[in-house]
């Protein structure tokens, strides 16, 4: 895919990095629809991407409310006139570990911080992901599909919840590539490992420093190697189906 003047969605894109891939896609001369819920952040994000001259417009959706997420691909549709390509980003955390003693005391992870992550990591991909296709079906036009996974969708401790929706997202990806290719869509998804993000920013020091330690090439990704990575699913006609794993060797 040519990416100049191409419309892409990309979710989660207040900052971290759906704010580097709205900003990369931004350099190569695309339109994007910018997602998100924190509208401060966002407007930022837009400011970044106009610098580039392209034309950007924002949207305050939950991706986890079917009825919205509907509306919204039907909007970017009608606001831009076409639909090419989605970064399915958005993603929250609530870890927590499945059961701790802890002063003689039984702690359990809660319904609600596993339905959070379920309801946003998961089914918010499966509707954004469903929408972008119903679009670019019904427009008789190829796209892409892009889906952020993660390496913690092996299993990582304290992380039930938003394992199990990451090893659902790499499973959706391989289903989606298979049904969909035959509309000329294709569908990939990028599994990061330790990226150096807001949220990273505000670990301990002592733990970021073990973290890091673990990494064979001795540092964290930054976001700009992943915006690399979803530009070149973009434009490289023969990749889908696939799971690309930028975690600097921690799972070698």
């Amino acid at each position: 895919m040519e990416l100049k003047d191409k419309v892409i969605v990309i979710t989660g894109a207040a900052q971290g990095l759906g704010r580097s891939f709205a900003t990369s896609l931004a350099k190569k001369g695309a339109n994007v629809a910018l997602v998100d819920l924190n509208k401060e952040k966002l407007l930022e994000t837009q400011d970044l991407c106009q610098q580039e001259g392209i034309e950007s417009k924002i949207y305050l959706v939950n991706v986890a409310e079917e009825s919205a997420v509907k509306e919204l691909f039907q909007q970017v549709v009608q606001d831009f006139g076409r639909l090419d390509g989605l970064l399915n980003n958005a993603g929250i955390t609530r870890d927590g570990l499945l059961v701790k003693k802890k002063e003689g005391a039984l702690q359990t992870m809660s319904i609600e911080q596993w339905q959070q992550v379920i309801d946003v990591n998961l089914t918010g991909v499966f509707l954004c992901g469903r929408e972008a296709a119903a679009q670019m079906v019904a427009l008789e036009k190829p796209g892409v599909i892009i889906n952020i996974s993660s390496i913690s969708r092996a299993g990582n401790m304290g992380q039930s919840n938003y394992t199990a929706a990451k090893a659902g997202v790499a499973s959706m990806t391989v289903t989606w590539a298979k049904e969909l290719s035959r509309y000329g869509i294709r569908v990939g998804a990028i599994a990061p490992g330790f990226i150096n993000t807001e949220l990273v920013a505000a670990m301990r020091e002592d733990i970021l420093a073990k973290t890091i330690a673990q990494v064979p090439l001795g540092r964290m990704g930054e976001p700009e190697e992943l915006a690399h990575a979803a530009i070149f699913i973009l434009e490289n006609d023969y990749f889908t189906g696939r799971v690309l794993e930028l975690d600097g060797g921690l799972r070698i």
